[in-house]
């Protein structure tokens, strides 16, 4: 009998970069809101089987009916967001089921997760204690010291850019959690927090593009890809 896995959605976040009064996770691609896609995709994946979704004070009831509306029948619980992302992450870990000994935090942002990646994030993480789904930095950094002039080209041949899922061994991201809540830290990435205690995080390839709609140009893009799934 395998480990019992569960996810964390945060989907408790403003996204202020979309626009004033716009709440990305109900905006329409594809046929359905975002935040439906996202779910969907866990929902649907053999390997999770339990998702916990955190979400803003008072929005419990549209989630549900989303939930409804989608037919979304893998066992779920709603829980209350915090005042910063790595908050929402701990109530998210506070609600997760006794037996849970990995789990799968996701952006509710990042539609296009597919099952064969968050399945490889799980089986890098049952062995390492924590991975993150990532793809090389592939465009020309620069840096700037005043925000108008190039200073100097920065080496990209060992960066990478980090997405979600970010999945864990339970015990792991609590005790990392804990150190930065313990120092007063306010961590925007779940891995930082592993990187606090001195935890490795293995890296795992998208294989696939894994966006996170941040802007309204992210779409149209965000749209091609869950069509072209489908």
């Amino acid at each position: 009998m395998r480990d019992m896995i569960s996810a964390i959605i945060v989907a408790a976040g403003k996204g202020t970069r979309m626009g004033a009064n716009v709440d990305k996770l109900w905006l329409q691609v594809a046929g359905r809101p975002v935040i439906a896609h996202t779910w969907k995709q866990f929902n649907d994946a053999a390997c999770i089987d339990e998702i916990i979704v955190v979400v803003r004070e008072g929005m419990s009831g549209d989630f549900s009916e989303l939930a409804v509306r989608h037919g979304f029948a893998k066992s779920f619980r709603l829980v209350n967001g915090g005042a910063e992302r790595q908050d929402s992450v701990w109530n998210g870990l506070a609600a997760l089921s006794p037996a849970a000994e990995m789990v799968a935090i996701q952006d509710a942002a990042r539609p296009c997760t597919t099952a064969d990646l968050i399945e490889a994030t799980i089986r890098a993480a049952r062995q390492s204690g924590a991975a993150v789904a990532a793809q090389p930095v592939a465009d020309t950094l620069k840096q700037s010291e005043d925000g108008q002039t190039i200073a100097r080209t920065v080496d990209r041949s060992k960066l990478w850019s980090v997405q979600t899922p970010q999945t864990f061994r339970v015990e792991v991201i609590r005790r990392a959690i804990t150190a930065a809540r313990a120092q007063g830290l306010k961590l925007t990435d779940d891995t930082a927090a592993c990187e606090l205690i001195g935890q490795p995080v293995q890296l795992v390839r998208s294989a696939s593009p894994n966006p996170k709609v941040t802007v309204p140009g992210d779409l149209p893009f965000v749209e091609s890809l869950l069509r072209s799934a489908a």
